[in-house]
């Protein structure tokens, strides 16, 4: 059974710095390209960014996050990351991680984490 367990979101003031987990569990995890993905309170689930397979050798971001937000994989550990400063309360929503088969997201979600900036 596929399992996507995302963790690492809270408070964080303007500014500031988070680091989000992603386990994965139940498919071979080195084999898919994975990304992030969020959604804020009255908007539609967003693409954030996407790492490709198996190496992490391409690596895209959406306009909004680009050069604050760096994702990231370790296969070892079946682990997805995020890595995101300068944190701004526009990037407040629920964090999601998925795996991608072209470039829908493969499997259902998780149960996401919830990043809040805010002063």
């Amino acid at each position: 059974q596929v399992q996507l367990v995302e963790s690492g979101g809270g408070l964080v003031q303007p500014g500031g710095s988070l680091r989000l987990s992603c386990v994965a569990s139940g498919f071979t995890f080195k084999s898919y390209s994975m990304a992030w993905y969020r959604q804020a309170p009255g908007k539609a689930r967003e693409l954030v960014a996407t790492i490709s397979s198996p190496n992490g050798i391409n690596i895209r971001y959406a306009d909004s996050v680009k050069a604050r937000f760096i994702i990231d994989r370790a296969n070892a550990v079946n682990t997805l990351y995020l890595q995101m400063n300068s944190l701004n309360p526009e990037d407040t929503a629920v964090y999601y991680c998925n795996a991608l088969r072209g470039s829908a997201p493969q499997w259902s979600w998780g149960q996401g984490t919830q990043v809040t900036v805010s002063s």
